[in-house]
């Protein structure tokens, strides 16, 4: 797994979390103790994450990440 930056890793855990408070469902069980955050970081170590990262370079190139 490519490793992403402290921007792209903030930027996506704070976007999965504000779809589980709007209500997603989640992707990993035993999930009902757990704050929103605490569950989109369970998806994402755990590689369920729903997400993908569109990262573009200066060279003009651009590399899709799926958090999957």
């Amino acid at each position: 797994m490519v490793r992403l930056t402290r921007f792209e890793m903030t930027r996506v855990l704070s976007a999965r979390s504000l779809q589980l408070s709007l209500g997603a469902p989640p992707m990993v069980k035993g999930t009902r103790e757990m704050s929103m955050l605490e569950v989109s970081e369970k998806e994402y170590n755990e590689h369920v994450l729903p997400l993908s990262i569109l990262r573009k370079y200066p060279n003009g190139k651009t590399r899709v990440i799926d958090l999957e």
